[in-house]
């Protein structure tokens, strides 16, 4: 058979993916469509794939999902600490519609943006720059929400100065009864915000698991390609190649977790099938982040084109 593992030996990929990657390994995650949400030993019992028939679905459940999050912290009268992506964002134009509809307040949520593009040494791009997560951030859900918005004093950004103070504000609001809920998205090479795959060579799967979060991240190529295709329209050149990101130190703190796959591009063109697979079907390992996902009480809202089959079609 002709195929990626028989021809990578000597070819310009040898070398390119993570060293922790087992690739029969990975491709034997992959079976039928059908199977993806059958529940697997390691899974936490609170733990549910759900697949959604469309990206219009997609959106209105992941939205329905943190505005209900923000709605039963209100009523248990607790404050609600919210690690946010920038993306998927589409479901922050639903949060919005149902916490409106409800007539909720976000006056006792607390936001920590989960990432930034920045330099080498952690430097990130000003908050009135329309590539910036912040720009995002505030145009996609503080804005819009008017007067029942997050205080402006109670949103915390992945910045130089404000990152590293991360793990004191969170543990504060924990003390004081807060949860932690994280919503976030599976990258190319299942990266949780910008925690790369990579970093796993410099720690023991012990000492990974405790890594707060990271400055000036050397990103994975897949990563700033992912990004050119979905954020940027394929303009590699205005994509950073790093970013600041909070790590597994945060991330698996979190007392519920809402995720989201959505990577089709149409025409039966998708970029995140075999991660989505890969999630839910590896064993845990450092190598591969997204695997701790599936330990976590939550849901991971996904398109069912994603589970395929993932097989070679022509467009």
């Amino acid at each position: 058979m002709m195929d990626f593992q028989s021809t990578v030996k000597g070819s310009l990929l040898e070398g390119f993916f993570p060293a922790g990657w087992d690739f029969a390994r990975i491709d034997a995650c992959v079976d039928a469509p059908g199977s993806v949400t059958k529940r697997q030993k390691g899974w936490n019992r609170g733990f549910s794939p759900v697949p959604c028939n469309d990206l219009s679905d997609f959106n209105i459940f992941m939205g329905h999902e943190i505005a209900m999050q923000i709605r039963k912290a209100k009523e248990r009268r607790e404050k609600l600490a919210l690690i946010l992506p920038v993306g998927p964002m589409g479901m922050y134009r639903w949060t919005v519609y149902f916490l409106k509809e409800w007539g909720v307040s976000c006056e006792h949520v607390y936001t920590f943006n989960m990432d930034e593009w920045s330099d080498g040494e952690g430097n990130t791009l000003s908050s009135d720059n329309s590539g910036s997560f912040r720009y995002a951030m505030e145009h996609a859900l503080f804005n819009p929400l008017g007067k029942l918005t997050v205080p402006e004093g109670q949103r915390n950004f992945a910045t130089r100065d404000n990152l590293p103070a991360y793990p004191e504000k969170i543990a504060a609001l924990k003390k004081e009864g807060a949860k932690l809920v994280l919503v976030y998205g599976i990258g190319r090479v299942c990266h949780i915000a910008f925690w790369e795959p990579h970093f796993a060579a410099e720690f023991s799967a012990e000492e990974w698991e405790k890594q707060p979060y990271r400055l000036g991240a050397k990103l994975h190529p897949l990563t700033v390609e992912q990004n050119a295709l979905t954020s940027f329209k394929s303009r590699t050149t205005l994509v950073p190649c790093r970013a600041n990101t909070i790590g597994p130190g945060l991330f698996l703190q979190a007392d519920y977790a809402i995720g989201g796959a959505d990577g089709g591009f149409g025409r039966g063109m998708q970029w995140q099938g075999l991660s989505l697979w890969m999630t839910l079907r590896h064993e845990k390992t450092p190598w591969i982040p997204s695997t701790y996902i599936p330990t976590l009480p939550g849901k991971l809202f996904f398109l069912k084109e994603l589970a395929g089959p993932l097989e070679a079609e022509c467009n």
